[in-house]
């Protein structure tokens, strides 16, 4: 509703009053209250800074200080009355502050604008989600752990352009995904440490006339050092921009987990089976188990993958310093951050209620001639080289895909026809087992490799808790 009663703080300067249409299509405070508990965090820090530097008194302050946190406790009781004439968080609150304790409620703003008002609080908002979205990393890594401590020995196909490579273990599968979690969980570190500098004190644009002091500012909110530009200070969207980059490539990895889970748990892999609660029905097909959540996480992959792009281009034609354009930098972060949080939350519940069909993925395992790379080993430790070994190999395969049979069903006379360096000991490393306990050396599928990394991963992953 358009509320004419509302005097703006900016009215000074104008002689009309603000078109309805405008006030509603320009203001932020729909979307922006979310970050009033930030917003009065930095106003608490800043008066308390003002009042160090005698710029306010320690009444002052103190009045503020309390005033600020009691329009905080009716914001989260509810009971406050958000207003779209007054545009955003930052003057809802200011005004709601002056109504409770007068005069010294105006002094709040001195030495600052809103321009650096709200790039210090989406970084303390940020810095906060950041590490609640390292928490629910960690915890899917530690559901994928789990689960490939329990599946170490289990043999899985390995794909290679989704054809039948080489036998593996689902273990060792899962931990690759732990791998890509891992580069995640650096990227967001790295972008917190670039995030966690202080616009705060930048004021417009140019700095401010009055003595602040902006180290004891930072210090106050947790930052590492203060911004040392003041036009860069306001204008920039750099961690924003970082933050959902590193959301996008951390989606596109869900979204990678999600193809394969939705490929394994389809009737025609018969891989994995996903828990009844992860899943959803058809309302016309009775029989359906459809793998509803990581067909959904593939989705939003595409969702941030456009946050993305749309704050790049957002900021790609931007003079210095501020423009209302960064007002649309919010839905989108707010946005991403809401979907990534989500999708890893539900991504650590899902994985550690998965159930393997281990036979299903052992006979899979056994097509493709999944061991001819084996086979070919086998003929260079017998002194062929391995563009030759390479060569009978193949003609082996050729042979067995006529006869309609795999390598290891093949007859030792059979398999001399392509070359007398075959011997008995030959169907030693055909199996299954034989093949992936080969790969014994770091980094390797073999299952007591396996469990070795398991063991390296955990160590990490409290060694940082602790840290």
């Amino acid at each position: 509703m358009h509320d004419t009663s509302i005097v703006k703080p900016w009215a000074g300067r104008f002689n009309a009053p603000t078109d309805a249409f405008v006030e509603a299509f320009t203001a932020s405070v729909a979307f922006d209250q979310r970050l009033y508990r930030y917003d009065i965090q930095g106003s608490i820090a800043h008066a308390t800074m003002l009042a160090q530097q005698g710029i306010l008194t320690a009444a002052e302050r103190d009045a503020i200080s309390s005033g600020l946190e009691a329009v905080q406790s009716e914001i989260e009781a509810g009971t406050f009355k958000w207003s779209i004439a007054l545009e955003d968080v930052h003057m809802n609150i200011e005004t709601a502050l002056t109504a409770k304790i007068g005069e010294a409620g105006k002094k709040l703003h001195t030495g600052r604008s809103r321009n650096d008002q709200i790039a210090t609080d989406v970084r303390l908002w940020l810095r906060d989600e950041i590490d609640l979205i390292q928490l629910e990393i960690k915890r899917l890594q530690t559901a994928l752990l789990d689960l490939a401590e329990r599946e170490a020995d289990t043999i899985l196909p390995g794909f290679t352009h989704l054809q039948v490579a080489q036998p593996i273990t689902f273990g060792h599968h899962l931990l690759a995904w732990f791998e890509m979690l891992e580069r995640d969980r650096d990227r967001f570190t790295d972008c917190r440490r670039r995030m966690n500098v202080m616009p705060l004190g930048a004021a417009a644009l140019a700095g401010t006339t009055y003595p602040i002091d902006r180290q004891y500012s930072a210090q106050l909110l947790g930052f590492d050092r203060p911004a040392e530009n003041s036009l860069d200070a306001v204008s920039d969207r750099d961690f924003a921009i970082e933050f959902t980059a590193a959301a996008a490539i951390l989606m596109m990895h869900l979204s990678r987990y999600s193809e394969e889970l939705i490929l394994w748990s389809s009737a025609q892999f018969g891989f994995i089976e996903l828990s009844d609660s992860f899943c959803t029905g058809s309302s016309i097909m009775p029989q359906k188990k459809n793998p509803d959540v990581p067909e959904l996480v593939r989705g939003k992959s595409g969702r941030i993958f456009g946050h993305l792009m749309g704050l790049l281009t957002l900021m790609k034609s931007q003079p210095l310093a501020y423009n209302k354009d960064n007002q649309e930098d919010k839905e989108p972060l707010f946005d991403t951050v809401d979907n990534l949080k989500g999708s890893l939350r539900v991504y650590a519940d899902m994985m550690g209620n998965v159930t393997c069909h281990r036979e299903r993925m052992r006979i899979a395992a056994k097509q493709g001639f999944s061991t001819a790379t084996d086979l070919a080993d086998y003929l260079v430790r017998n002194g062929i080289a391995f563009r030759d070994a390479h060569e009978i190999v193949g003609k082996a395969v050729a042979f067995g895909v006529r006869e309609g049979r795999d390598l290891a069903e093949l007859t030792l006379a059979e398999l001399q026809q392509f070359s007398v360096s075959i011997q008995e000991d030959v169907f030693a490393v055909l199996t299954l087992e034989g093949s992936v306990a080969a790969r014994n050396h770091l980094g390797g599928t073999a299952p007591n490799q396996v469990r070795s990394a398991i063991v390296r991963a955990r160590t990490r992953l409290n060694t940082e808790e602790r840290n």
